[in-house]
Parts: C-alpha cells; structure tokens; sequence
C-alpha cells in the first residue's frame, strides 16, 4: 500500500514537472518595459542695468552698461514698466524708451542668448 501511494505520488509530481514542457524565452533588454528619463532645467534669471545706446522695438536692445555695450534680444512678450512698477502702454513705452534712458532689463541666457522678458525704466 505504501508502495503503490509512493508510486502514485511520484507519477503526479513528474507529470507536472513533465507537463512544463515549453520554456519561457528569456526577455530581451529591448522587451523590458523602459523607465521614463526625467531631466530637470534650470532657469537662471538675472538684471542689469545700463542706458540704452540702441533700440529696435521688438527685436534687440543694447544697454552701455560698465563693462561696456550688452547686447540683449527681446522675448515673445516683453514688460515695460515703472520702477515704481507701474506697466506701461505701448503709446507711452513708444514716447519714453528710447536712445539715452536709463533702464535695467530682466533676462534669462547668457552671452549672445540673453532674452528680455521685462524692461524696467529707472525714471518714474
């Protein structure tokens, strides 16, 4: 009796280790679900402030600044405002920036790649 139940015990275990006769291919690297890279920016703002020796609205402006003229490249929307913060209409950034104002730009970038996001004129 022990014999047989033995017997029949065995034959169940090896009809399943059997039965796994397929093998699973292993995963390939390009198969193995990626991981999202995240790279994080960062931006570094800075002002300077100089008199304004050139101007094309819209486009560039070139501050005399100590170190000599900085050029600077506007951004898609620039903010012309007061020092007192008071923002500015177009009118009045048309009669008031101009050749000779002193002013201190907001900008990101450096070198060749400063873009001006705010001009902040230093006259209320």
């Amino acid at each position: 009796m022990k014999k047989m139940l033995l017997t029949l015990a065995l034959a169940a275990v090896a009809a399943f280790a059997w039965g796994q006769t397929l093998r699973q291919p292993l995963m390939k690297t390009q198969d193995l679900p990626q991981r999202q890279q995240t790279t994080s920016t960062t931006t570094t703002t800075s002002e300077e402030t100089g008199t304004i020796t050139q101007y094309t609205p819209g486009s560039a402006i070139v501050l005399k600044e100590t170190s000599g003229p900085v050029h600077y490249r506007f951004g898609k929307t620039v903010a012309y405002v007061t020092r007192s913060g008071k923002v500015l209409d177009q009118n009045t950034v048309r009669t008031r920036v101009k050749v000779g104002v002193p002013v201190r730009v907001h900008y990101v970038g450096t070198g060749q790649n400063r873009v001006v996001d705010r001009v902040i004129l230093e006259q209320d």
